[in-house]
């Protein structure tokens, strides 16, 4: 069984969307789908079929996320050696040569947000950064050219 590597927030984060839709999303259309029956003929009723569209769509997504949470291995960056090497879970701070700075946390696929500065461990930046410490160079390959950066902090923080 594959693995999918998370950090503890990660984990939290699936368990709560998991819950809310087996404890609120499931029961609510469960609700709408006896409404749109009580209306009569199903057959033509836009209401049902949208209903059970949405029940399809609900339980697809309990069973992808019952599934992540099943596989999840859960790495506590606060738990491995914190020896200044970058790591999955930890914070790297990257400075490039034109001065611009950009600071990424590296984690699981699945809580991936490049607005809150969350990026996998399978990205070109994070595989490139994986096992270096500060002060060293890396070379992310990037479609206009490599991009060459420095690693200037690495932050083990939870």
């Amino acid at each position: 069984m594959k693995r999918n590597p998370v950090t503890p927030e990660g984990l939290a984060s699936l368990e709560a969307d998991l819950k809310h839709h087996k404890s609120v999303l499931r029961p609510q259309n469960v609700r709408d789908i006896e409404e749109a029956r009580a209306h009569g003929d199903i057959s033509e009723n836009a209401e049902y079929e949208a209903a059970k569209e949405r029940q399809a769509l609900i339980e697809g997504r309990i069973a992808q996320l019952e599934n992540l949470v099943a596989t999840a291995e859960v790495v506590d960056v606060m738990k491995l050696p914190q020896d200044g090497r970058v790591v999955f879970g930890t914070t790297v701070v990257l400075e490039n040569e034109e001065g611009d700075e950009r600071t990424w946390r590296i984690v699981g696929a699945t809580e991936t947000d490049v607005n809150a500065g969350k990026i996998s461990y399978l990205t070109p930046v994070a595989k490139a950064c994986i096992g270096k410490r500060e002060g060293d160079e890396v070379v992310v390959p990037a479609p206009g050219g490599s991009q060459t950066w420095e690693i200037v902090e690495v932050r083990y923080e939870a």
